[in-house]
């Protein structure tokens, strides 16, 4: 598998990506990302490439989702 760099040009665009990105993926596995993640951490899924992406997608929006909120709150 080939690994894909996408630059986002500000974090909210990256936010939203990665957001679209979730969605397709609970609708595909009917499953929330919350749930999905819990259930991934605690080992009840198998590390197949797919779920390995999704786990890493759902990082990288809790992390996003901090980043801006931050900024917002120092914003106001």
């Amino acid at each position: 598998m080939r690994k894909q760099t996408i630059q986002y040009t500000t974090p909210l665009d990256a936010l939203i990506a990665i957001a679209k990105r979730l969605s397709l993926l609970e609708q595909e596995q009917k499953m929330a990302s919350e749930e999905f993640f819990n259930q991934y951490s605690q080992g009840k899924l198998p590390d197949d490439a797919r779920f390995i992406e999704w786990a890493n997608d759902y990082r990288h929006y809790l992390s996003l989702r901090h980043e801006l909120d931050t900024k917002l709150k120092h914003a106001a």
